[in-house]
């Protein structure tokens, strides 16, 4: 008769235990959104209830056998071991004070637990969750502004180099459009606008993309007395065909190269060499320098600057 109360009894704390641990068993374990490809995992308390057979167990041989099992409730504990240990996430961000404070209520959780007081273990376990998932939200924050500043770097970095290499004067549409994006970026920074930054931050390196090295200057020589018109150009470096439709047609059609499309094959002749496909006349690529030699005894120095004005070869 003491066994089948027993057996009643421990039906009825099983059911009794299940109430109290539903809760624990539904919590979401927080898991920290993938950012710069990396995914951290938070801290999470789940609470194991004994299995029933377990307990049936117990209780039958409560009472008459020495060797009766002993039964126990089993915590299951994770402290964030992933977002702890990531190397790619600096310590500051990841140690930060929502995480620890998650660390030090999931303690109080394990506490309370091996205590047997399991309404504070269910209460500290909720709010550890809580406090995870607000880091989350922190170590989200702190990558994005990480990489708003990372792009906005780069785009200085771009712009420094391109103004080393006088792109103000041989890319002037581009060098501006560059500046504008990078001015941009910055405003939309300072709103804490972080996708916004980095797209203007993009979009400096787009710009200034085929922006690699200064134009080769031809041989130093004495500054003859200019006497007369301006020399027309002696070399042109090709622009990109959204900004300036460049081909050897319409260059050669330029007044102050040959006024006259027709000529397009000079240039070809006089470049091929040194052109991406030396058989194809079609395919020339920005940032490439051309040589304009002169058909009509014309004078021809320097590079071509988009500042001067130039007389049309007649």
């Amino acid at each position: 008769m003491k066994r089948y109360f027993a057996i009643f009894f421990a039906a009825v704390l099983f059911i009794g235990s299940q109430t109290v641990f539903a809760h624990q068993m539904a919590l979401p374990e927080p898991v920290l959104n993938e950012s710069a490809g990396e995914t951290v995992q938070t801290p999470s308390l789940i609470l194991l209830p004994p299995e029933l057979n377990d307990v049936y167990s117990f209780l039958w041989n409560f009472g008459s056998s020495s060797q009766a099992p002993y039964v126990e409730y089993s915590p299951s504990l994770t402290l964030a071991a992933a977002g702890d240990t990531d190397a790619s996430i600096p310590s500051s961000i990841r140690n930060n004070k929502y995480f620890l404070e998650s660390v030090r209520l999931a303690n109080l959780a394990q506490q309370a637990f091996d205590e047997g007081d399991y309404d504070a273990s269910a209460m500290y376990s909720e709010q550890s969750v809580q406090q995870a998932h607000l880091s989350d939200d922190y170590v989200r924050l702190q990558l994005k502004i990480k990489e708003a500043d990372d792009a906005i770097a780069a785009a200085r970095k771009r712009l420094d180099f391109a103004a080393s290499v006088n792109a103000a004067s041989r890319y002037p549409v581009e060098y501006s459009q560059a500046q504008a994006a990078y001015n941009e970026a910055r405003a939309f920074r300072a709103a804490q606008s972080w996708d916004d930054a980095i797209d203007a931050a993009n979009r400096v390196l787009t710009v200034l993309a085929y922006v690699d090295r200064e134009a080769p200057k031809a041989p130093v020589q004495a500054a003859p007395v200019q006497e007369g018109p301006l020399p027309l150009p002696a070399q042109y470096t090709v622009r990109p065909w959204s900004v300036s439709k460049d081909c050897l047609w319409n260059i050669a059609g330029r007044p102050w190269v040959y006024n006259d499309s027709r000529k397009w094959k000079t240039l070809y002749d006089a470049n091929k060499n040194n052109m991406p496909q030396p058989n194809n006349p079609d395919l020339i690529h920005p940032g490439q320098v051309l040589n304009i030699p002169s058909i009509k005894g014309e004078n021809r120095q320097g590079m071509w600057d988009s500042t001067k004005t130039y007389q049309s070869l007649p």
